[in-house]
């Protein structure tokens, strides 16, 4: 009996790796995924110029349309768009995954929490859960950009963009945790574990938390992409760091001249498009794969 369920939970995730290679526009989200990752960790590396570099300008290059030297054009302030849309695949990823880890962390343990306990401890945790689930999130990520990049966390750059996505961002995932630790906190599995004298903390991390996570990992893949098209939001607003490189923070300075120098907004939209639909696409096909209401 205590060999049975390591291998059932091996045949589950084998029969879910089975449906993903089937879903071929998860598979096509993943390579583009992994594409994206590759160019944020090797691209600053080997592009010609750094981050925010105007090496162009004294080169007599700026304003250029596409060329072979610069194959995404040249800013009229001097900027390589090409180098700079990679160097700010890096900071874009950053901010896309570090937000979605902390958020994640945070909604698991409020939720789970949430679900198992009853009476206060679940009603204080739940209308928590409920006030930030229904507030205005874009606009308070903007105000609190803004004050705190000026008034408190002064030069902190993107880490105070995740600190801001991670504290409004955690609802959505305690939500799901909630309904189905509420949900599983009554199985025969958690109930046989409780009568050999587990405790409530045991029960609820290492036999509750480690079966929900196919919902978890769906909904943390699909955050990844929000979180990076709400950086790209603020920051084209104006409202990120003027000194990083990120894509929001070049179409921001391309917008202006979108006419003229089309060049500079147009590849670092199209890198925001396909980095987004790559994490949508592989977290439909990992909700298709590990929905278990799915059969063979």
């Amino acid at each position: 009996m205590s060999q049975s369920n390591p291998k059932r939970g091996a045949s589950q995730w084998a029969v879910a790796w089975r449906r993903f290679r089937r879903n071929k526009s998860g598979l096509l989200g993943s390579a583009i995924v992994v594409f994206f990752i590759l160019v944020a960790l090797v691209g600053p590396f080997v592009v010609a110029y750094p981050a925010r570099s105007y090496r162009s300008l004294y080169e007599g290059d700026a304003g250029s349309p596409p060329s072979f030297k610069h194959p995404f054009g040249v800013e009229d302030s001097g900027i390589d768009v090409f180098s700079e849309t990679i160097n700010a695949a890096h900071n874009d990823l950053y901010v896309g995954l570090a937000a979605t880890l902390i958020t994640t962390l945070i909604g698991v343990a409020v939720g789970a929490l949430a679900g198992y306990f009853k009476g206060a401890v679940s009603d204080v945790l739940l209308g928590l859960i409920q006030m930030f689930f229904v507030i205005p999130v874009l606009l308070l990520i903007l105000l609190f950009a803004r004050v705190f990049s000026v008034l408190v966390f002064k030069g902190l750059g993107l880490t105070l963009i995740v600190l801001i996505l991670a504290f409004f961002g955690w609802s959505s995932i305690a939500f799901i945790v909630r309904g189905e630790t509420f949900r599983l906190k009554e199985m025969e599995f958690v109930q046989a574990a409780r009568s050999l004298g587990a405790g409530s903390y045991r029960l609820l991390f290492r036999h509750i938390v480690p079966n929900i996570l196919s919902p978890v990992i769906v909904i943390a893949t699909l955050n990844i992409a929000g979180f990076i098209l709400t950086e790209v939001v603020v920051s084209f607003l104006g409202f990120g760091d003027p000194n990083t490189s990120t894509w929001g923070l070049l179409l921001n300075e391309g917008f202006p001249y979108v006419r003229t120098s089309w060049w500079v907004s147009l590849f670092p939209g199209l890198a925001v498009v396909f980095c987004v639909l790559g994490f949508n696409l592989m977290g439909d096909g990992l909700s298709d794969a590990l929905n278990p209401r799915l059969r063979e």
